[in-house]
């Protein structure tokens, strides 16, 4: 399943990119395609709004979103789990995703 990571960023610590690729990790580790934004290159105007194209340009490519903790309080987050079910994509917790499939 091809699967986009989609969380809290903005003014936590390293951008929270160690959970984002953590998860990352576990989501490949199952056999997933993972698309991650905290993989994404730093975009020349460094605005939010061009992180959020190029996440955007991520998601739709997806059949599932994997949601990180936190990721209610970000406004790119809800925007893209808003996103993907309006495009009817699968929408799961992460954590819980990541445990389901590993366990069977």
């Amino acid at each position: 399943m091809r699967v986009y990571i989609a969380g809290p960023m903005t003014g936590l610590p390293e951008s929270n990119y160690p959970a984002f690729n953590a998860m990352a990790a576990r989501l490949r580790a199952l056999g997933h395609h993972v698309e991650n934004p905290a993989e994404n290159p730093e975009p020349p105007c460094k605005s939010w709004r061009a992180y959020m194209r190029m996440a955007i340009a991520q998601l739709v490519t997806c059949d599932a979103v994997a949601l990180l903790p936190g990721w209610g309080l970000s406004p790119g987050a809800r925007i893209e789990a808003r996103l993907a079910a309006d495009l009817h994509l699968n929408v799961y917790d992460a954590e819980t995703f990541a445990s389901e499939r590993a366990d069977g």
